[in-house]
């Protein structure tokens, strides 16, 4: 023991010390993985109302384009009027 704490400078103290370190940064580690888990699940979330917003999204521009009369030229097709 006397060895190691001459080799590597530990004592009783810096013991201690260390041990309330590893402590603390165990409890920082505990926390941010919780943190992570609860903004993975917000992103699960969210990406399920975006793909519902997306589903939605298409399924207006279908009935958009359903309602839509055929008979009607694009704006490219119309001649313009005579005054131009």
């Amino acid at each position: 023991m006397a060895i190691v704490q001459h080799l590597f400078g530990i004592t009783m103290q810096n013991s201690a010390n260390l041990e309330q370190r590893i402590a603390e940064l165990e409890m920082k580690i505990t926390f941010q993985e919780g943190i992570i888990e609860e903004l993975n699940q917000a992103l699960i979330e969210q990406q399920f109302v975006i793909d519902k917003m997306q589903l939605q999204m298409r399924h207006v521009a279908n009935k958009l384009k359903d309602l839509q009369p055929a008979n009607i030229a694009t704006q490219a097709e119309e001649t313009p009027p005579p005054h131009y």
